[in-house]
């Protein structure tokens, strides 16, 4: 796929990106280049390869999802200004924003 002056001119008016005329021709020639690339790409025959987000076949380690540690209720309360105390917890209070 060939771009013209004109295509290029109206791919950077809505990316809102400021092109003089003078780099119309240059950015026309890179812009085509770029699109014959990506129709080569097009081409390479992909029939049963799965699709994949990276070429490592790396896997996140697993953890249980247990609160290692805890029980601080009241020594993290004490540093609050105006905190709610209660038999099953506690909470920092904030004053109000909006009215």
């Amino acid at each position: 796929m060939s771009l013209d002056k004109a295509t290029v001119r109206a791919i950077a008016e809505l990316a809102r990106i400021e092109v003089r005329e003078e780099e119309l021709d240059h950015l026309a020639g890179e812009l085509s280049g770029i699109l014959h690339f990506v129709e080569q790409l097009a081409e390479v025959n992909t029939d049963g390869i799965a699709p994949m987000a990276s070429v490592a076949d790396l896997s996140l380690p697993m953890r249980k999802d247990v609160v290692p540690d805890g029980g601080y209720v009241d020594a993290v309360l004490a540093n609050a200004t105006d905190a709610i105390r209660e038999d099953d917890g506690g909470y920092f209070t904030v004053p109000k924003v909006f009215e």
